[in-house]
C-alpha cells in the first residue's frame, strides 16, 4: 500500500494473480468495502489501512476540534464493523482515536486553541508512522523467525508449510510467517515452501505462490486435504502461519484450516510455529472461543469464482477463521523475540515489552 498524499493506494487481491490493478481508496465508505471484499487483508495491514480510513473519513470535516472527535468516533465505529475477528483492525482505530484526543488534551492544558485542522494533520501523521513501523516490526519478526528456523538443524533447503497468506500481500512489507523466509534468503538460507490452497477463496494458491514466485522462492501448491499425505512422507520441516488475534491464553484465531494443519503437525511432531505483530495479541480475550468469528457468505462456497460447485439449495457453512488452541503451537514470533508456553505468561511479558501503545 501507497499513500498518494490523496489516497492510499491498495494492491486489488481479489484480482491476483492473473492480474494486477490498484485501487485508489479516497473515503471511509471505500475503505470499509476494500477490508470487507478483501481487497487488502492480512491483520498488519487491515491495522494500517483503516488508519487511513479513519483519516480519509474526517479530512474534509468542517468544525471545531471537539466536533471533530465526535465524527472520528463514528468513522471508527463505522469502519470497525468491516470484519470482526482480525483484532489488528480494532487496535489500529483506537490508536488513532487516541492520537485526537491526545491532541486535544495538550490544547486544552495549554489554554491554547488547536484547529480541527492541526488534529487531521497529527492523525495523517501517525498514519504514515504506521506505514514505516510496520516494515521495522515485520522485518524483527522475519530476524526472530529466521534464526529459529536455524535453530532447527542444517537442513538446506528446508521445507516449510504455510496455509493462508501472511507475507508481503498481508502487511506493508516482508509479512508475518514469511517474513522468516525472506530474511533467512537475504541471509543465505535456503527453503522449499508448500502453500495450502486455503479454500475456499484460495489465498495459498493466488497470494501466497504468486509473491514467493516473484521473490524467486521456490514453492509447491497443494490442497488443503493433502497437509497429512505430504507430513506422512516426512517431507515438512515445520509449518509457519500467522494470526488475526492471539488470546492472551496463547490460543490462535487464523485462516480456516488452520486448526487441522496444527492437529496433523502434532501427530507427526512437526514444529507449529505461529508469526504475528505484538498488535495481534489481545490480552483482553481470555481464550479463543471468546474470539468473535466472521462467518461470510455462501456463494465465496457455492459459487466460488462464479462457477455453481454445490446444489443452490444446499445449505453451506463458510467461517473465515478457527482456533488453534495454544497446546499445538509449538511457539509464536515477534517483533520482540520468540515466546513460548506458558503463554500466558510469555504474552504479557512481550506485551509490556511493546508498551502501551
Amino acid at each position: 500500500m501507497t499513500w498518494t498524499g490523496e489516497a492510499l493506494r491498495l494492491l486489488d487481491q481479489t484480482k491476483l494473480p492473473t492480474r494486477t490493478e490498484f485501487v485508489d481508496v479516497n473515503d471511509e465508505k471505500q475503505m470499509w468495502d476494500a477490508i470487507k471484499r478483501l481487497v487488502v487483508r492480512g491483520a498488519p495491514a487491515i491495522g494500517v489501512a483503516a488508519a487511513f480510513g479513519a483519516y480519509l473519513g474526517v479530512r474534509s470535516f468542517d468544525g471545531d476540534s471537539r466536533a471533530l472527535l465526535l465524527r472520528l468516533s463514528e468513522v471508527c465505529d463505522y469502519l470497525a464493523t468491516s470484519r470482526p475477528t482480525a483484532v489488528n483492525l480494532f487496535w489500529a482505530l483506537k490508536r488513532i482515536q487516541r492520537t485526537a484526543l491526545g491532541s486535544l488534551n495538550e490544547e486544552m492544558a495549554a489554554k491554547a486553541c488547536t484547529s480541527s485542522t492541526d488534529i487531521k494533520q497529527r492523525i495523517l501523521d501517525e498514519c504514515l508512522g504506521m506505514l514505516d513501523e510496520d516494515k521495522q516490526i515485520c522485518k524483527s519478526i522475519g530476524t526472530h523467525g529466521a534464526e529459529l528456523l536455524r535453530s532447527l538443524g542444517s537442513k538446506s533447503p528446508q521445507q516449510i508449510l504455510t496455509h493462508c497468506n501472511a507475507g508481503s500481500l498481508a502487511a506493508v512489507v516482508y509479512g508475518t510467517a514469511l517474513a522468516p523466509i525472506y530474511v533467512g534468503v537475504e541471509q543465505g538460507m535456503r527453503f522449499h515452501v508448500y502453500a495450502d490452497e486455503t479454500r475456499p477463496l484460495l489465498q495459498g494458491s493466488r497470494l501466497t505462490a504468486y509473491e514467493l514466485r516473484q521473490n524467486n522462492v521456490p514453492v509447491t501448491v497443494l490442497c488443503d486435504n493433502m497437509v497429512a499425505s505430504l507430513m506422512s512422507a516426512g517431507k515438512i520441516d515445520a509449518v509457519i502461519v500467522g494470526a488475526d488475534r492471539i488470546a492472551a491464553n496463547g490460543d490462535v484465531a487464523n485462516k480456516i484450516g488452520t486448526l487441522g494443519v496444527a492437529i496433523i503437525a502434532k501427530h507427526f511432531g512437526v514444529p507449529f510455529f505461529v508469526a504475528a505483530p505484538t498488535s495481534t495479541i489481545d490480552l483482553e480475550t481470555a481464550r479463543g472461543s471468546d474470539i468473535p468469528i466472521e462467518h461470510r457468505a455462501a456463494e465465496e462456497v457455492s459459487h466460488a469464482f462464479g462457477t455453481q460447485t454445490a446444489p443452490s439449495d444446499a445449505e453451506v457453512f463458510n467461517p473465515a477463521f478457527d482456533v488453534t488452541p495454544a497446546e499445538l503451537v509449538t511457539a509464536i514470533v515477534t517483533e520482540h523475540g520468540v515466546v513460548r508456553a506458558p503463554y500466558r505468561e510469555s504474552l504479557s511479558a512481550v506485551i509490556s515489552t511493546r508498551g502501551t501503545r
